[in-house]
């Protein structure tokens, strides 16, 4: 058992450097790519990028190193991940959650709840999806997106493919979002439906977009006020992923985990919580974070370290990832991503006016 909380039986130490290598390569491509910027001014960034070369050469040369280079690349999969988890922490501050204010807050904790319960429950219910594809989903959509599909990964126990059909979804729906936020926004500037200043628009968009890229992108293209607001509102969104992931956790282990339907009622009896530790280290890093006490540019390259970690991660995850599996899932995982798409947009909107105008 490493320290990220993950056995790692499964990583060969004969090709371990190899993978990680591949990995590492993958990911320093996607990262020169994020420089290009059309790609930056569409929101697109590394973690997209590193999981699609990922994919791309998994379906093409990958299939034919596997066997060289598969413990590497479980590495990646799995403790550079938490790794990456951990030291994200560093982009966060608790000054941060205070800076949006009560109003923000209850308005990010509303929304991943009912986004998160929305997908579990139509998810299962509506589209007949199997309860770990629908979990994941309803985490990229209700908290950060890929960050939160691949942190949720361990504790629901997502196969490689149910993982990139969620951060799929998060890539069409949140690029979609970049786009049609601020189109709304002129649309009620012009038509007056109701009140919504560039503040106001920087908290919905920072509440309900996927990723921090594309809230970002969202933001500027109103204003760098809104853009600030935004971020802010979507960094308190992110710093929820630790406990969301307890509760998580334990809710499952009382045998209500994916699919426990088709369980033996002796394996869910005896299903054990699955504590996701590094999500304690995520809280503990930000926390140090809070204090201001490491140098700037100490926390600079840190994050620079990170962004590069948790790249090789979807690289490593894109690698494990057949287009025939995605293609097996079928339209019903992207028609559960439309509905919350389109409960963040038109419910994350009702939620931002009630608690406005109750906190007032």
């Amino acid at each position: 058992m490493n320290i990220f909380g993950h056995p790692t039986s499964r990583t060969l130490p004969g090709t371990l450097p190899t993978g990680v290598m591949l990995t590492a390569t993958l990911a320093a491509a996607a990262t020169e790519l994020a420089r290009i910027p059309w790609l930056q001014a569409n929101g697109i960034s590394v973690l997209t990028l590193a999981i699609v070369l990922g994919m791309l050469v998994g379906n093409t040369a990958y299939p034919r190193i596997e066997s060289l280079s598969d413990g590497g690349v479980a590495f990646s999969k799995q403790t550079l991940l938490r790794l990456g988890i951990v030291l994200y922490g560093l982009r966060l501050t608790f000054q941060d959650m205070a800076a949006v204010g009560a109003a923000g807050i209850a308005i990010d904790g509303i929304v991943l709840t009912s986004t998160f319960a929305l997908s579990w429950w139509a998810g299962t219910r509506i589209f007949r999806l199997d309860r770990t594809t629908a979990m994941l989903i309803g985490a990229g959509s209700s908290i950060c997106g890929a960050a939160a599909v691949m942190a949720a990964e361990p504790v629901v126990r997502g196969r490689a493919e149910q993982v990139t059909v969620a951060v799929s979804t998060v890539v069409v729906f949140g690029t979609l979002a970049i786009f049609l936020y601020p189109a709304l926004y002129h649309m009620n500037e012009r038509h007056h439906l109701f009140a919504l200043s560039s503040s106001a628009y920087g908290i919905l968009a920072g509440s309900t977009i996927h990723e921090v890229a594309q809230v970002m992108a969202a933001g500027r293209a109103i204003s760098d006020a809104a853009a600030n607001t935004a971020v802010i509102t979507k960094m308190a969104r992110v710093m929820m992923l630790a406990p969301f992931l307890v509760i998580l956790s334990a809710y499952l282990s009382r045998g209500a985990g994916a699919d426990a339907g088709s369980m033996p009622q002796s394996a869910q009896s005896t299903r054990r919580i699955v504590i996701p530790w590094f999500a304690f280290g995520f809280l503990a890093v930000t926390a140090l974070n809070s204090l201001r006490l490491l140098p700037a540019a100490m926390v600079d390259t840190a994050m620079l370290v990170d962004n590069f970690v948790l790249a090789m991660a979807m690289a490593a995850l894109g690698l494990g990832t057949r287009v025939s599996a995605i293609r097996t899932a079928g339209s019903k995982p992207l028609a559960l991503a439309a509905l919350l798409f389109a409960w963040l947009i038109f419910g994350g909107t009702a939620i931002n006016l009630i608690v406005t105008a109750l906190v007032r």
